[in-house]
């Protein structure tokens, strides 16, 4: 019987490992393909090769295969489906790219100690929506030179989604390695971005974050960390659920996979003078003058922050609601119809006591502006006064 190139080298190699002429299982066969990097071999699921259900027999050259004829049956029909095992290695880089209107502040310095130091040592970084927290872990990132995988965790994440499962491509079952997975064969920042909206399906990664390597159970295969690889995740709460119930649908977390992260950052919103530099960068990218709009705006996000610490709102401006903001002035040109569309999410009440505060605190600034300039004048006429001679 003669071969091809490519399946006389899986008859080569499986005869290496397991003796020429011999009948194998899918576990063995997974095994040949694991060991040496090759593709599956879905031509030896089928006759001749099939001597029996769950057997496949190496083929010897001038020696003929008999195999069991027998009706199959639904069942057996459905487990002869193709499993190819499918190697993810891209060559192509997963450094992020620096972004040019990234502003470093709070604890962006930690983070990058953390992913520069090339140790595992996860981190569970907190703080309200809007404030930047996936960003500074990608711009660590990017500044660190580290591959980055990001992972968005909602209810419904499981383990085949972290670690791998079958698909179906061209008609071949074909098995994914999850994120998870490939961040630790690539020694890269593994980053699980709002990980309170887990399940408790998230315990799968308890070895993982434990610094150890996973199983693999349906490709019988163990992943080890590389070097370099660790943990990094988002929240907007600690882990203890929504007591106020602003963030519908996180959960409480197991406090054993809690623990498995050393330390937690809380990352606040930016101080009024970083964020005036972010929105100065955001209207400079957008190509447009602005003039004393940042400044305004930050105040008038200032107030609201403080008024809702103390108690008395229920809603807050983020820093990225002010880049929000920032984009819809470069698109519509007015400053109130701004304001006005972006927080429209808003219920009417706060919507208009917001609108109401940003006119004050345009008129104040106006007014301070105009005062300034007022006294900067009478300074350059008192200036003139003293130079004219008598």
């Amino acid at each position: 019987m003669s071969l091809s190139p490519a399946k006389q080298k899986f008859v080569d190699l499986a005869s290496e490992m397991y003796g020429v002429g011999e009948t194998l299982d899918k576990e063995m066969v997974i095994a040949v393909c694991e060991t040496n990097h090759v593709g599956w071999p879905s031509w030896f699921l089928r006759a001749p090769y099939r001597v029996e259900r769950g057997q496949f027999k190496l083929p010897v050259e001038g020696e003929s295969i008999t195999p069991i004829i027998s009706r199959p049956k639904v069942k057996e029909a459905v487990e002869e489906t193709q499993a190819v095992m499918a190697y993810h290695n891209p060559t192509e880089s997963l450094v992020p790219s620096k972004d040019p209107l990234y502003v470093p502040f709070g604890h962006f310095n930690d983070i990058y100690s953390i992913v520069k130091s090339g140790r595992y040592y996860p981190a569970f970084v907190t703080g309200l929506s809007g404030n930047g927290k996936t960003f500074m872990i990608e711009q660590a990132c990017a500044k660190a030179k580290r591959e980055f995988f990001r992972v968005n965790i909602t209810v419904e994440t499981d383990e085949d989604d972290l670690l791998g499962h079958y698909a179906l491509i061209d008609g071949n079952t074909v098995w994914q390695d999850g994120p998870v997975v490939k961040a630790m064969e690539r020694g890269a920042v593994l980053l699980l971005d709002e990980i309170d909206l887990a399940s408790s399906k998230i315990m799968c990664l308890q070895p993982v974050l434990e610094g150890n390597g996973v199983f693999l159970k349906k490709v019988n295969r163990f992943v080890a960390p590389s070097k370099g690889f660790t943990v990094l995740a988002t929240a907007n709460t600690k882990g203890k659920g929504s007591e106020d119930g602003r963030f519908i649908g996180t959960n409480i977390l197991n406090e054993a996979f809690l623990e498995r992260f050393p330390i937690t950052v809380e990352q606040e919103y930016p101080s009024m003078s970083v964020e005036r530099k972010i929105l100065d960068k955001v209207f400079a990218s957008l190509d447009v003058e602005a003039g004393d709009f940042s400044e305004r705006l930050v105040t008038w996000a200032d107030i609201i922050r403080k008024t809702f610490y103390e108690g008395g709102i229920d809603e807050i401006i983020a820093t990225r609601r002010l880049v929000h903001i920032a984009n819809a002035y470069a698109i519509f040109g007015d400053r109130k119809k701004a304001i006005e569309m972006c927080i429209a999410r808003f219920d009417e009440d706060t919507k208009t006591s917001f609108l109401d505060l940003y006119s004050k605190v345009d008129e104040e600034v106006s007014n301070a502006m105009a005062d300034e300039a007022g006294v900067e004048n009478e300074i350059k006429s008192d200036d003139a006064d003293d130079l004219t001679p008598f």
